[in-house]
């Protein structure tokens, strides 16, 4: 893959600076949190946030934690966040399993987390109907279960679900593409969106919301296409879309791992008559936004820190503790994040948050 040198987003590989929702954690030294740096990293953490009952060290849990693999930057940041989320516990034990992406071995894996009677289990599934069968067998074992983004079939697969707003992304890409498409005074706006893979209910959900928010203000898409989640495709797909559109006002692109090809293809293809909005949040996508040398002006969040968030919601509900913001005794039995907008205006807000890409 040819890229462009002065391409503030073209990083492949790296950790996340930075998690949120729920804590945030200090770099992993080891799986177990029993240590006297991590206490006193927790320690730092609730006095900078506020320390609640819910921080309170309780019962020892032993949590079983199953991701793909992560060869995806925001995977990558998900299992980081999942193992930093738990060193910073001392009552919690972490035992994650190595990352598949082959189905079959990830019902393994967890099978054996089942017969090590762990606690409780964080289970982002890389197919969730797949992996609904092996997950109401914890459950009826008397193990509760995160479902981690993408959701088993069943609700009875999971005892709490954390995801992110796939349709409340495409709602926040639309809204700020139109807004400042009306504030231009363009009237009938050339706009393209490259998806991650089209099949997903995810990408249709993001599609879904791109469209709605757009036809709000009388615009829609002129031009779609897939990138499959991957900078080699999303630098391919792009040139072939400029290619065929002349003249575009605004792109999309759904996943910012993808769009270091993106932005690779039009700095090549040396395009600059239009902007673009970026989804998920990654670090490079933030440094780009804020030099403000690219194209790319925004990117709306699908945070990966929630797998922090689930991480501390399994040890609450393995303590049988509730989270001490609500009235409620118990844990919710689901939690969907908000998509916030990131621009040049408030990207230091949300530059900690950043997955490296």
């Amino acid at each position: 893959m040819s890229s462009s040198p002065d391409s503030p987003l073209l990083g492949r590989r790296g950790l996340l600076l930075g998690v949120g929702a729920l804590g945030a954690g200090a770099a992993l030294t080891a799986c177990t949190s029993n240590s006297a740096a991590s206490s006193t990293a927790t320690s730092s953490s609730s006095a900078a946030a506020g320390a609640s009952a819910s921080d309170t060290p309780g019962k020892a849990v032993t949590i079983g934690f199953s991701a793909p693999a992560a060869d995806h930057g925001w995977i990558a940041a998900i299992t980081t966040n999942a193992k930093d989320q738990a060193a910073k516990h001392s009552d919690v034990t972490l035992q994650a399993v190595e990352g598949s992406n082959d189905v079959n071995q990830q019902i393994s894996q967890v099978q054996t987390l089942i017969d090590k009677k762990v606690d409780a289990l964080v289970i982002l599934p890389f197919d969730g109907k797949a992996l609904t069968e092996i997950a109401l067998k914890a459950q009826a074992a008397g193990i509760p279960v995160v479902n981690l983004d993408r959701e088993f079939s069943s609700p009875r697969a999971s005892r709490t679900l954390i995801k992110g707003d796939n349709y409340g992304m495409g709602l926040a890409a639309g809204t700020y593409i139109a807004a400042q498409l009306k504030a231009k005074g363009v009237s009938s706006p050339v706009i393209a969106e490259i998806q991650g893979i089209a099949n997903l209910p995810l990408t249709q959900d993001r599609s879904k919301g791109f469209a709605d928010a757009l036809a709000s203000a009388g615009f829609k898409v002129s031009n779609q296409v897939s990138a499959q989640f991957t900078v080699e495709s999303g630098q391919q797909v792009t040139a072939n879309l400029l290619q065929a559109a002349p003249k575009i006002d605004a792109i999309w692109n759904h996943d910012d791992d993808q769009g270091v090809g993106v932005l690779a293809a039009i700095n090549q293809a040396g395009r600059k008559e239009f902007f673009m909005v970026g989804g998920a949040g990654s670090l490079n996508a933030m440094q780009a936004i804020k030099a403000d040398n690219t194209v790319l002006k925004a990117t709306v969040t699908y945070p990966p820190s929630m797998a922090s968030s689930a991480i501390n919601l399994a040890r609450l509900i393995g303590q049988g503790k509730g989270m001490s913001d609500l009235v409620e005794n118990e844990v919710p039995a689901s939690i969907t994040l908000a998509s916030a907008t990131v621009t040049k205006d408030n990207v230091d807000k949300y530059m900690p948050l950043g997955f490296k890409s």
